[in-house]
């Protein structure tokens, strides 16, 4: 194939191909080098040049016939071998089988199409989570074209029939013996092109936009929740419905609470002193402040639940806890004062009071003897 590129190459596809793999991949690229996306870049241009010529080829069948065979659409200019003929006959008895055990013949595109859902990541802040919020969101779609409501045609005129199959969105052609019907490649199984293009959306019907949004978060949301916003994606083919936007949660790390379910935890530090004489302490609740008994005598590790401190359950029900967990922290630095103190305690302690110490330790007294 002298001269150009391959044009299963341009499209990035497979020689087997099905249409509907090849309307697909030409589509993809036809929204990526469109003029319109990329104005003044003669690269992208010629690009899309290149993407139209091979779909045109690819999407007729007589055309993708005689391509497959002899490396171009016009027999005697250079010959590429036999592989075309393979896949160009499997897509042949692809149609004939399915029109047999369908009812029907080729695979028609016609008809109104939903347009594509839409995914946004969208990250807020713990408290935001716990209160619930609303966000402003700015989403890139494709909209049905103002100019021609979604036609492709100028202003003033019409989509024509298609001459290369009178309407019928199917063209049929002859393989020996057989007669087979496939998807017309001009009008793409319309019935009817669009002579006189849109000067808006170049003939394709839609426009790229940008779309604010405003997002209701209900209180109580975490990491993973999907909002679905319906009829928000992207704009229907042919007068079909619109796709819908799911809008998916990250809910950003706090410094101080950790979430289990609507349950909070948090670690409070204590001193040996509040732990050993107990203390009543405030400590930080995802809405304020809250006050916290500390028995004598706890250990470190040693979990106190209060009710309703926690976060809002998404679905209504209820409220979950702040569980407050305390670590006894030892001091670093002692003054000479507290240093003293400590070594009259420690006199004066000879064990008493510390009956996990003692427990050890005649544990170890047993095993060793």
């Amino acid at each position: 194939m002298s001269g150009k590129r391959d044009f299963y190459e341009i499209l990035g596809i497979d020689r087997d191909a099905s249409p509907e793999e090849i309307k697909k991949a030409y589509r993809k690229l036809a929204h990526q080098h469109h003029p319109d996306k990329n104005a003044g870049d003669r690269s992208a241009e010629e690009r899309f040049k290149e993407i139209s010529e091979a779909y045109e080829v690819l999407s007729t069948p007589e055309k993708r016939q005689t391509y497959d065979r002899f490396g171009t659409t016009e027999p005697g200019r250079g010959v590429e071998g036999f592989g075309g003929f393979e896949s160009g006959f499997g897509s042949i008895f692809d149609d004939i089988f399915e029109g047999f055990f369908s009812g029907r013949t080729g695979r028609s595109t016609r008809g109104a199409q939903r347009g594509a859902d839409l995914r946004y990541n969208l990250e807020i802040r713990f408290e935001e989570a716990a209160t619930g919020v609303e966000k402003e969101i700015v989403i890139p779609r494709l909209e049905t074209c103002h100019t021609c409501r979604g036609g492709g045609a100028k202003p003033g005129s019409q989509p024509i029939v298609c001459r290369a199959c009178r309407g019928t969105g199917h063209v049929r052609f002859s393989q020996g013996f057989l007669t087979v019907s496939q998807t017309c490649g001009q009008c793409r199984g319309e019935g009817r092109v669009v002579e006189h293009p849109c000067g808006t959306c170049r003939g394709l019907g839609q426009i790229k936009a940008e779309r604010t949004l405003t997002v209701k978060i209900p209180a109580g949301v975490e990491t993973g929740t999907r909002l679905k916003l319906a009829g928000e994606g992207e704009a229907g083919v042919r007068g079909g419905p619109p796709g819908d936007l799911y809008v998916v949660i990250t809910v950003q790390e706090h410094p101080i609470f950790l979430r289990q379910g609507d349950d909070l935890y948090c670690e409070i530090p204590i001193s040996f002193t509040q732990a050993a004489l107990g203390a009543q302490m405030e400590i930080p609740t995802i809405s304020g402040r809250a006050v916290l008994k500390i028995p004598p005598g706890s250990q470190t590790g040693a979990e106190f639940r209060i009710k309703g401190k926690g976060l809002p359950n998404v679905r209504g029900y209820g409220r979950g806890d702040l569980v407050a967990r305390i670590f006894v922290e030892v001091p670093t630095h002692l003054t000479a004062k507290q240093r003293d103190l400590l070594e009259q305690y420690a006199r004066l302690e000879n064990g008493a009071g510390s009956p996990l110490v003692q427990g050890f330790w005649e544990k170890v007294k047993a095993l060793f003897g």
